[in-house]
């Protein structure tokens, strides 16, 4: 493509149908999480639950969506230069999902209805006919303190290098040179360690603490997998649909390509550590191992193998072939496919922990409290991705991407 049809200043609009669309959604949301909370205890649990479910899905898409920032700095890479705004308005949203997802958290445990082992009379206390001795030898990390002490430092840490490589590559914009990428070079090798390290335990504290009598060592690297392949659908869907709105037609379908790529092999990994957790359960037969399959095949098996079904045949079978990684169409569907797939995996997650047993309603709340974040969603990161040029027009490695082929 050559360069001189290029329009470098070109911005997105948020303005008409998606915008309306987007609060419709946010206020249909607040409808139907203001009837949850109208309901009894379960259906109090259930709000909690989805508001959980939804709020950590925020949050963990705009991670990986500076997770994806970063790794593209860390490794050089050329193919990606002219997509890196979407990337980056989804790590620019950040700080606004971590700030939900840590009122939700706070909402929940000191109403009782998230986490519900921690308030229960006399488990940790020896002389008690509750004590329960595996939640007695965790309570040094899980009680209330640490654990919100530890979700305010993670996503604020993370929200804080978000910040920092949107600022510079805005200021790349407008100085020119290579000092801007060398520093997010810099910090984005500081970062990914930071990363490594951290995600797991967040996945740890958020989702597996809310049955703190199971445990699972690759529990991290599951979430790790499913919130990246969310993020790389994501930002699949919303170059697609800002190409056929007129947008990014510097975009070509080996860009897309590559994104079908990422999220073909990501789904394959995250096959994997799904059957890799489940086959050691299923193999060792503890008991406290065990019984978190087991309340899922006894009252969520619809959404159990609905779960592979989606997040493992879908992109395997539809992304196989090299086309339909470079049609818009397909590369699309899957990308819808994936998405719902992971709320299904996200349930299957926290539903069976944060609900008592039995009670796996399903209707207005969850529907409408993901539409809710569907929408705030959509309005957060649009109304960022329209503040600054849709394209990095001085980033170094950009020529390279205009005329990527594959």
């Amino acid at each position: 493509m050559g360069t001189h049809n290029i329009n470098f200043s070109e911005q997105f609009e948020f303005t008409g149908k998606v915008k309306t669309l987007s609060i419709v959604g946010i206020i249909l949301g607040a409808i139907a999480i203001g009837y949850g909370f109208t309901g009894d205890k379960v259906m109090h649990e259930r709000t909690f639950a989805n508001l959980l479910l939804m709020g950590y899905y925020f949050a963990c898409v705009c991670m990986s969506g500076m997770f994806f920032l970063a790794v593209q700095f860390v490794a050089q890479a050329g193919w990606s230069a002219s997509i890196l705004r979407v990337p980056q308005a989804l790590a620019k949203t950040l700080p606004i999902a971590s700030i939900i997802l840590i009122v939700i958290i706070s909402a929940g445990l000191y109403t009782h209805n998230l986490y519900h082992h921690w308030h229960a009379e006399g488990l940790t206390d020896p002389n008690s006919p509750n004590y329960d001795s595996l939640i007695a030898g965790k309570s040094v990390f899980l009680n209330v303190p640490f654990f919100l002490g530890r979700m305010v430092v993670f996503l604020g840490v993370y929200s804080a290098f978000a910040i920092s490589f949107t600022k510079l590559s805005y200021n790349e914009d407008l100085a020119g040179g290579l000092v801007s990428y060398r520093k997010s070079f810099k910090n984005a090798c500081i970062f990914l360690v930071i990363y490594g390290f951290t995600t797991p335990i967040f996945a740890f504290d958020t989702i597996m603490s809310l049955e703190a009598h199971w445990f699972s060592t690759m529990f991290g690297w599951y979430n790790f997998a499913a919130m990246w392949v969310s993020s790389l659908a994501t930002i699949a869907i919303i170059i697609i649909l800002l190409r056929r709105a007129g947008y990014m037609q510097w975009v070509n379908n080996s860009h897309l390509h590559n994104l079908g790529q990422f999220i073909f092999g990501f789904s394959i990994f995250w096959t994997y550590v799904w059957f890799a957790q489940f086959l050691l359960i299923y193999y060792a037969n503890m008991p406290e191992e065990t019984v978190y399959f087991y309340k899922r095949f006894e009252y969520y098996k619809f959404w159990f193998f609905l779960n592979l079904a989606m997040n493992f045949l879908a992109p395997v079978l539809l992304l196989m072939d090299r086309d339909n990684k470079r049609t818009d169409v397909k590369l699309l569907f899957v990308s819808i496919v994936v998405l719902l797939g992971h709320w299904v995996d996200y349930y299957q997650m926290i539903m069976p922990g944060a609900v008592e047993d039995g009670h796996n309603g399903f209707g207005i709340v969850e529907i409408g409290t993901a539409l809710g974040f569907v929408g705030l969603f959509t309005f957060t990161v649009l109304s960022n991705l329209s503040k600054k040029p849709l394209i990095a027009k001085n980033h170094p490695l950009l020529q390279e991407s205009l005329h990527h082929q594959l």
